[in-house]
């Protein structure tokens, strides 16, 4: 049976599950990223966007869109279901999306919170196993950073060739690329396609571009091949002539794709190693923008100060990458 190896740490939880010594699947869960998916509340409507059809709701400080909409007036209660939880775009992050159900409509608030990435492993009947802080770090033995490094970049190599995966509004493109026949190709990019799927809980709208293939029969053979391999639940297209087939999956939360994109993804990475320094006072070197965001959250800097037992101070450096923060 598949393990997992889950740690909650400073602003975020992380967790790998382990197959026959592989990491099969990557999740990264923020305490900040609002609502879950499944929280039942009694929300505000505070904005009629399309009567009968779309309309904003604010609960706790954060807002979410509604669909379809009840026959309310704007700034009447309603009782609601998280239905998929915000997905962070550059320039343009998408509002949590949330549906009206039966029930009481008071007091206004949360009155069950869905139920977060320990829970959602747990139900799957998986083995977790929950890392304390400091001592071995399991996650990055078994490859977390080196996932991480795919999930920002996009490029995931597989035996025969390479998967280029970017994220869009409209939805996770996969373009394959390498050299040989293009049948061949093909067929082996359907399983690291589908690994890939898994490995960062890819869902909602994927498109896949195949190399061309030559006949019916071709491209129905790579389709069965993406139906033996791509995880459950899904619903696709066939390949058509020029080799691009769409896969969608439920959308309930953001992928690890989109999460490694939004802000302060790097600074809870900073946290994650600086947790795991020698205990003392430590300086945290950073670009302005990870200094910036940390400093306005002093909360996780004094998280990490009681966790090393010694003062923790920031320090902005204009000339390193991202990638070079460091602690010092």
């Amino acid at each position: 049976m598949a393990e997992v190896l889950i740690e909650h740490g400073i602003g975020a939880t992380r967790a790998l599950v382990i197959d026959s010594g592989t990491a099969v699947e990557a999740h990264f869960e923020r305490d900040d990223s609002g609502p879950r998916a499944g929280s039942i509340a009694v929300a505000r409507l505070t904005s009629i966007l399309a009567p009968g059809r779309r309309g904003i709701v604010a609960l706790a400080g954060v807002e979410a869109l509604l669909e379809p909409l009840p026959r309310l007036p704007e700034g009447a209660l309603l009782r609601i279901e998280i239905t998929r939880e915000a997905i962070p775009e550059i320039g343009r992050p998408r509002l949590a999306k949330a549906r009206a159900i039966e029930g009481a409509a008071a007091p206004e608030g949360f009155s069950k919170p869905g139920p977060d990435l320990a829970q959602r492993l747990a139900a799957r009947g998986l083995n977790l196993t929950r890392l304390a802080p400091g001592g071995e770090d399991r996650l990055e033995a078994m490859g977390w950073s080196e996932l991480i490094d795919q999930a920002q970049t996009g490029h995931v190599p597989f035996a025969g060739g390479l998967l280029t995966i970017s994220p869009t509004p409209a939805m996770t493109v996969i373009d394959i690329d390498g050299p040989g026949a293009p049948e061949t190709l093909a067929e082996a990019a359907a399983g690291a396609v589908a690994a890939a799927v898994r490995r960062f809980d890819i869902q909602g709208s994927i498109g896949v571009d195949f190399p061309t293939l030559e006949g019916k029969a071709a491209r129905a053979r790579l389709g069965e091949l993406l139906d033996m391999q791509l995880p459950a639940p899904f619903e696709r297209t066939a390949v058509n002539g020029f080799g691009f087939a769409q896969i969608v999956r439920p959308r309930a939360r953001p992928s690890l794709l989109e999460q490694v994109r939004a802000p302060g993804f790097a600074a809870l990475e900073l946290l994650r190693r600086a947790s795991r320094a020698a205990p003392g006072a430590r300086t945290l070197v950073a670009p302005p923008v990870l200094i910036a965001w940390l400093a306005a959250r002093p909360d996780l800097v004094e998280a990490l100060s009681r966790q090393l037992g010694g003062d923790v101070s920031l320090q902005a450096d204009a000339t390193l990458a991202i990638a070079a923060s460091h602690v010092v």
